[in-house]
């Protein structure tokens, strides 16, 4: 698995930084990151006592109404899930062992919470005040209103107490305060006594000896340090104690021009990682002491409450406080800000000059004020300044200020302001601007009736250049070759020396905005800040850095160079830092994509505009200076301590179709889940907003899913199966825990999803596909053996047709050459029989052609049956037989034309058969339209044998070939004869076979026989 490394730390090429440890002790309170969630808030149901973090990263919190487990965004009430219940809801002390089990005291006992299991200690009665783990690993616990009278200090031996009391030299009646010194002592603290214990040593103190005058409530709160001394914080109805320290047996108090630790009722204290002693007061908030140097915070400043319970520093160094009103939390910001809380004369801070003995000089409203060494002064009308708004700043090369008030120019110096005037005396303006050149000499922009640029020397001016001269500018920087730049109000670049401008203009279409400041380095580059990207100028060469280069924001309020040559952009964003590297490659190629690393809200960072300069400078000390118009803002790129600590990553739970479950490998979710979702947490607290997450559900995602700050994960219908949710998170310095954690989980399939029915599935559908096999096999055998019967059917027709045509004149042909051969006959003219056989050739001709026709078309054009049956007796009538009568009942229908073709062959050969071989005078065809078709041919001749109209001659196909069209057409063919009645032919065919009572349907008819070729019931599908 290969994960991106995090672009911050690559691009860390500022300076050698630290890691992060603890709380900067040279930052006041207030310039700390601090969030307040408040009991009012609905987030505590009661006031938190007791604070620990275990090592799986979680912040657990006690409270009077139970426990309440926190990974930086929310805040979750626990309660075990074996059923077992603490010994009680109010929790009194938290204690996160070295062996990952969280241990907890409560009102009336002990319990801990391991492997998830919860473990209660019924041996254990009364509150437990206080837990501690010493060096060797030993959980000790300190506790009040004890019932079985066995002593206030007890250890844990497995799953039992082992305590201690008088008998073993502890003369308590009962505990609230435990800690250990390097040489294994134990302190313990209840009531008036402190005691200093180990297994058969024992030595008592009485604190309240000190002032036997005051009223002594009690030692509340124990902090040792790694030296020996013991700190130790007292709880009184008067003055006098509060605050002591016991070094080597002898009570000291602690008292400094800030703080008489005396005065103080004490019920916390805490050493961090920087050595500094945190304090809890019973009503006045919470104080810091670090080298003697005492720091102030309250619930004026947005503590949640002056009642303070106790302290608590996690792994990453952030500080957590629990009051009686709820928890607070502090951590560093990157970017430190100095408001009237740290001591300004106001919140209006326009400019900010860093001179080179440290002293910070900051332009307010109405006074000048300095910070040095954590002390902030103060120069205002009163004391000395030459007016009321500080316009602008400057150091000179001999440490002289100069500052623009109000419309004057004035120099500073030893406590002393001096004006600088025209040569009328005349002041010369608001001064904007100003700068020193190599010379020594004093540039200043003014903004007066008009703006003019005057370069001073010596106190007196010695040049004015007008504005038809020079454009107006908004600021000025010296030329390391001689002269001054000017950032224009046009938002060009100009170089000004000896008495010559030089504009330098980007082309890059109408202005946007003036040219705020401007930086000239030692290579003679020159940078601009302007509302539209930076502005950079090298050897003639003008080109601009913005978004399209990668920065998240065009408009640059100001910048800085540090040390390292990096470029800080003070941006609306925020605080951009670039890397020397990376504007060399932008010089080079300038549509390059620069890396950069930001400081935003969450570091601290207000970026605002301020109207004078300048409005950025560096300190001697490498620490760069920034004002917003409201605050002062500070940042070291020297000291930018890292979080490189791994953030821990857990599952929380999973939702599936609104049930939770626990998230425990091997979870069988139901079938045919729909909606998933799949919490999970990062346990980072310094800047909880900006942990960012991956994940990939194995078995259904093919790549990593970017989260950003989102902590669940959705999937909808995944497939039955088994999945592997696999999470990874960063902090919020972009240092990835790439491992994370995973989650496997299984979605139980269907009835219809089993493997069990996949196979009977398979299994039927293989039977099926035989079946179909099968059945499309006999279907194929029998469209075979449909189209040889078709063939032999159409040769039979053939065959018929040729019969009742071709085979017939041929053989009438043959006997009339026969009539000539025969020497009877030789009496006749040749000529005449020549004839006959020319007239019986013709007429073999047009019924072979009829014949061929008939195999294309409709012999029966149009639907006159009559007419065509007419013509067949017309037939008869040329061979010289005439008495033939024709009879039609009914009116004539529209017929199927297949059907009527085939009654027709029927009628034709029924009406030549009955003139050539009956030997009948008379001849009655009939034809009949009623709800059936009936055809009937009787003739008055001497019969038909009756062998021969049953099974047709040998040889012979006139009778068969009409009994098969019959059959075909769906009708019936009867022959009756007789040698004294003759021969009747009866056809009937029913109505629905042979009558068409629509339209285009024949079409379909026709489809229909020519698919049915054994050409049984043609016109069976026609209703």
């Amino acid at each position: 698995m290969h994960i991106p490394k995090p672009l911050p730390l690559i691009l860390l090429l500022l300076s050698a930084v630290g890691t992060l440890s603890a709380l900067d002790p040279t930052k006041w309170i207030s310039q700390y990151a601090h969030t307040a969630w408040r009991m009012q808030d609905g987030v505590f149901g009661g006031s938190p006592n007791a604070i620990a973090q275990t090592t799986d990263g979680y912040l657990w919190i006690g409270t009077q109404s139970g426990l309440i487990r926190f990974d930086g965004v929310r805040f979750v009430p626990w309660t075990p899930t074996d059923g077992n219940r603490l010994p009680s809801s109010r929790v009194k002390s938290l204690l996160a062992a070295r062996d990952g089990s969280l241990w907890i005291g409560t009102m009336i006992g002990l319990a801990q919470w391991k492997n998830g299991n919860l473990i209660t200690f019924p041996a254990t009665s009364g509150s437990v005040e206080a837990i501690l783990e010493d060096r060797a690993g030993t959980i000790w616990i300190a506790r009040a209103n004890a019932a079985d009278a066995e002593g206030p200090l007890c250890r844990v031996v497995e799953t039992r107490l082992r305590c201690y009391g008088k008998t073993d030299g502890l003369p308590l009646s009962y505990a609230v305060s435990l800690a250990d010194d390097n040489r294994g002592n134990l302190w313990i603290a209840g009531g008036s006594t402190l005691a200093r214990w180990k297994p058969g040593s024992s030595i008592t103190y009485f604190p309240s000896r000190l002032n036997p005058a005051e009223t002594f409530n009690g030692v509340d709160a124990l902090a040792s340090r790694p030296e020996g001394a013991l700190w130790v914080g007292m709880v009184q109805s008067g003055r006098g104690l509060g605050l002591q320290q016991l070094v080597d047996g002898a009570w000291k108090p602690f008292v400094t021009p800030e703080l008489d630790g005396s005065t103080l009722d004490v019920t916390a204290l805490m050493f961090d990682r920087e050595n500094s002693l945190w304090i809890g007061t019973l009503s006045e908030g919470i104080y810091r002491i670090h080298n003697r140097r005492v720091d102030h915070f309250a619930s004026a400043d947005g503590l949640s409450s002056d009642s303070v319970n106790t302290f608590y520093e996690d792994r990453e160094g952030n500080l957590w406080v629990a009051t009686s009103k709820g928890i607070d939390s502090f951590h560093d910001f990157r970017v430190a800000s100095f408001s009237t809380r740290e001591g300004l004369t106001a919140d209006q801070v326009n400019s900010v000059l860093a001179s080179r003995d440290g002293t910070i000089w900051i332009g307010n409203f109405h006074s000048l004020d300095s910070l040095n060494q954590r002390i902030v002064s103060s120069i205002q009308a009163r004391n000395g300044l030459p007016g009321r708004q500080v316009t602008s700043l400057l150091e000179d090369r001999t440490g002289r200020l100069w500052v623009g008030v109000d419309k004057d120019l004035s120099v500073y110096k030893e406590g002393h302001f001096s004006r600088i005037r025209r040569p009328d005396g005349s002041p010369i303006g608001a001064v904007v601007a100003m700068t020193e050149d190599v010379d020594g000499n004093i540039w200043a922009e003014a903004f007066g009736n008009p703006g003019e640029l005057f370069r001073i020397q010596g106190f007196t001016i010695h040049e004015e250049v007008s504005e038809s001269q020079v454009p107006p500018a908004d600021t000025l920087a010296a030329d390391p070759q001689g002269g001054i730049w000017l950032g224009l109000a046009s938002g060009d670049l100009a170089r000004y020396r000896h008495h010559r401008l030089e504009t330098f203009q980007l082309n890059r279409g109408p202005r946007e905005g003036r040219v705020r400041q401007i930086l000239v380095n030692s290579d003679g580059s020159v940078f601009g800040a302007t509302e539209s990207g930076l502005i950079g100028w090298r050897s003639g060469k003008m080109q601009t850095l913005t978004i399209r280069n990668g920065l998240p924001c065009d408009v640059i309020y100001a910048f800085l160079s540090d040390r390292e040559a990096a470029l800080w952009l003070y941006t609306p964003c925020g605080l951009i830092a670039i890397p020397k590297q990376e504007l060399g490659r932008w010089w080079e190629r300038p549509d390059a994509t620069v890396k950069f690393r930001l400081f935003d809200v969450f570091d601290g960072a207000q970026p605002m505009a301020s109207p004078f300069r300048p409005n950025a400078s560096q300190s001697p000390d490498g620490r760069l200076w920034f004002a917003n118009e409201h605050l002062l803002q500070m940042i070291d790129p020297s000291h930018l301590a890292l979080n490189l600590i791994q953030p821990p990553v857990h599952i929380e739970e999973i939702i599936a179709d609104r049930k939770r479950y626990l998230a425990q490998d091997d979870v069988h979710l139901p079938a045919l889940t729909r909606d998933l979702e799949i919490d999970y947490t990062a346990l980072s607290f310094v800047v909880p907003q900006k942990v960012r997450f991956r994940y990939k559900l194995e078995g259904h995602d093919e790549a990593w899913r970017e989260a950003g700050t989102r902590r669940q994960a959705f999937y909808s219908d995944l497939r039955p199966g088994i999945y592997r949710f696999h999470v990874i998170a960063c902090n919020n310095d972009g240092v990835w825990n790439e491992k994370g954690t995973t989650l496997d989980f299984r979605v139980l399939p269907a009835v219809y999803q089993t493997a069990w029915f996949r196979v009977a599935s398979t299994l039927t559908g293989l039977f099926v596909a035989r079946a179909l096999y099968r059945l499309r096999k006999h279907r194929i055998e029998a469209a075979i053996s449909t189209r040889f019967e078709e063939r032999l059917a159409e040769r039979t027709r053939l065959a018929r047709e040729l019969h009742d045509t071709l085979l017939q004149t041929i053989q009438g042909s043959k006997m009339i050459v026969d009539d000539l051969l025969d020497p009877s006959a030789a009496s006749r003219r040749p000529r005449e029989v020549m004839g006959r056989l020319s007239n019986a050739l013709a007429q073999a001709s047009l019924e072979l052609r009829t014949a061929l026709n008939s195999l294309r078309n409709a012999t029966a054009a149009g639907n006159d049956l009559e007419e065509a049956l007419r013509r067949a007796g017309d037939d008869c009538a040329s061979r010289g037989f005439t008495n033939i009568e024709f009879i039609v009942e009914g009116t004539a229908r529209h017929m199927y034309p297949i059907v009527r073709d085939e009654i027709y062959r029927i009628g034709h050969e029924a009406i030549r058969n009955a003139c050539q071989h009956s030997g009948a005078d008379h001849i009655e065809v009939r034809l009949s339209y009623g709800q059936d078709l009936v055809f009937s041919v009787h003739d008055s001749g001497r019969g038909i044998d009756p062998e021969v109209a049953a099974h047709g001659k040998n040889d012979h196909f006139g009778l068969q070939g009409m009994r098969e069209r019959a059959e075909r057409s769906g009708g019936s063919l009867t022959i009756s004869t007789s040698p004294h009645s003759g021969t009747r032919l009866v056809l009937m065919i029913p109505g629905n076979k042979v009558f068409f009572n629509g339209g285009p349907r024949w079409r379909t008819l026709l489809m229909k026989i020519m698919r049915n070729p054994r050409g049984t019931n043609p016109g069976s599908d026609i209703v």
